[in-house]
């Protein structure tokens, strides 16, 4: 089993509190309630959180220096304890409740291995019914069923749900209203855990009560950990940019804006694409057929100044079968599970499983 932090303090208040921030953090940890019962795991643990009631007999007990030490105290009123953690060589001094937040973030990270980045590709349409959500659902569906840990982040409140659209309606689990905190950081394993689960793809979408805006920290923490825990994650965004929406783009690597090979549709676009350059780096065209009046995609390219990867021709049958239920390219078969596969290609998703 791998090493856990370690709490050392005799204050049953103080680890009252520690404790309360490892569930927040999702971290299991160890508890020594004196600096004897420290010793066995003192150098071994990940991180020693060291109560400040136990910090002057850490000397006379033995215990050597160590990186990832922190002291902790709840008393904002000494200003000696400053004195005290940089006696023991301790990395950061935590004062509570002010700095809760900074302590989670340690948990958090001494028990997450580091990880490759995340594909993280965004989806947005050019105007409305695009077919961005679907192409959305289509690419973490086909990601998924190449073995690859996905999830698919629903950033469009209004956008009638991305759980209808891969059948995850009835799936229990949280959903953006239970994750918009104030602030602190989420732990990866405990984000993935708690999400819907449908064919091994995961979820994050929003309930049928009225959306209330997610706060930027909040949308911070569950996006990093979410990057964190997954090979991919595919986001829809709503065509006006929030404040969730626009921490999406900028953690995203591509941004994809589907467009149908219309010419209101381009004009339409032209906007999209205007506040989406200002935020994200990588932005890249769909274009979505067929063209009532023979408008090639590399024509809708040339007006939107944008690379084109990929033309998505109509599919029979598709808009039926999303109707009753059946998650876009879960078959995958036909044009729009063809054109996924080429998309994650080009967007560098790795292809070998991992382990949950």
């Amino acid at each position: 089993m791998p090493e856990r932090p370690l709490l050392v303090t005799s204050d049953a208040d103080l680890l009252d509190d520690l404790l309360r921030l490892c569930a927040a953090a999702g971290v299991e940890p160890q508890v020594a309630h004196d600096l004897t019962a420290a010793r066995s795991a003192w150098a071994s643990a990940p991180l020693v959180v060291l109560g400040d009631d136990l910090s002057r007999g850490v000397d006379r007990a033995g215990l050597g220096r160590r990186p990832d030490l922190v002291l902790v105290t709840r008393d904002l009123d000494d200003g000696d304890v400053w004195t005290r953690g940089a006696g023991l060589g301790v990395e950061t001094v935590v004062l509570l409740p002010d700095a809760e937040a900074l302590l989670v973030d340690r948990l958090v990270d001494s028990v997450e291995a580091p990880v490759a980045e995340a594909t993280t590709v965004a989806a947005v349409g050019g105007r409305g019914g695009a077919g961005a959500s679907t192409l959305a659902g289509a690419l973490a569906v086909t990601a998924s069923a190449d073995g690859l840990r996905t999830l698919l982040v629903d950033a469009d409140p209004l956008g009638g749900g991305l759980d209808l659209l891969v059948g995850a309606e009835q799936v229990p689990g949280m959903r953006w209203p239970d994750l918009a905190v104030a602030g602190g950081r989420v732990g990866a394993a405990a984000l993935g855990s708690a999400l819907p689960e449908v064919s091994g793809l995961r979820l994050l979408s929003w309930d049928r009560g009225d959306p209330r805006p997610v706060p930027v920290a909040a949308a911070t923490a569950v996006l990093s950990a979410a990057c964190r825990s997954h090979q991919v994650v595919v986001v829809d965004l709503p065509r006006r940019l929030d404040a969730l929406a626009e921490v999406a783009v900028a953690a995203a690597t591509t941004v994809l804006l589907v467009v149908p090979a219309e010419v209101r549709a381009t004009a339409a676009a032209a906007r999209v694409a205007a506040g989406l350059r200002a935020l994200a780096p990588d932005v890249r065209l769909v274009v979505r057929g067929p063209a009532p009046s023979g408008l090639t995609g590399r024509v809708v390219a040339d007006s939107l100044g944008l690379p084109l990867v990929g033309w998505l021709r109509p599919e029979p049958g598709l808009a039926r079968s999303l109707e009753r239920g059946e998650a876009p390219a879960r078959s995958g078969r036909g044009p729009l599970a063809d054109l996924c596969r080429e998309l994650l290609r080009q967007l560098g998703a790795a292809s070998s499983p991992v382990a949950a």
